[in-house]
């Protein structure tokens, strides 16, 4: 393995490799609200359970909607999402219906949650714990339901193939998933 020769770049560097989701949230009216939040993650709750970890700055929509319901979906972005994700990144619902480009949704069938018919895999969560930090509020969620593409074929976990669910990885930048470069301990 070859040495790589670093500087010190402070600390304003803040690239971070995340991958893309849309969270679905019910507004106050029952209409639903999306929008694209890059700051997900997980940690181990107990046995094998995970919860999924979301982070939310400012005071969005989807935000507030979280905090008052409890409830979400997690859509993923595919690159072929990433027209959608970026028109509902670039309109505030506080502007008006980001109707201005087409998309269906369904209802989550464990949660009553808006869906993104397009996201090859959804998480459908309740909120099970929050942290706040400044401006920013950390949901630590249940999965109450898994939807994945059935055209997806996976064992389990470590069976997932990221280039078939093609997803849009942010770092200041969107990026995609070229190659499958192998499972772990088949590389020694």
């Amino acid at each position: 393995m070859k040495t790589v020769k670093k500087k010190s770049a402070g600390t304003h560097f803040s690239m971070c490799v995340q991958p893309s989701f849309i969270i679905g949230t019910n507004n106050e009216d029952g209409t639903y609200n999306f929008a694209p939040i890059t700051w997900v993650s997980v940690t181990n709750e107990k046995d094998s359970d995970y919860l999924l970890i979301i982070s939310m700055a400012g005071t969005k929509r989807t935000k507030q909607n979280v905090i008052r319901t409890g409830m979400l979906s997690v859509n993923l972005v595919s690159t072929d999402m990433l027209e959608l994700m970026d028109y509902l990144g670039t309109h505030r619902a506080e502007d008006g219906k980001k109707d201005g480009m087409a998309y269906s949704v369904s209802r989550g069938e464990a949660v009553d949650v808006p869906v993104l018919d397009a996201s090859r895999w959804v998480y459908e969560c309740e909120v099970a714990q929050s942290v706040e930090i400044g401006d920013s509020v950390t949901f630590f969620c249940r999965i109450k339901n898994i939807q994945i593409d059935e055209r997806l074929a996976c064992e389990d976990t470590f069976d997932i193939d990221l280039t078939q669910l093609d997803p849009v990885i942010y770092s200041g930048m969107y990026h995609s998933i070229g190659r499958l470069l192998g499972r772990i301990g088949q590389l020694q």
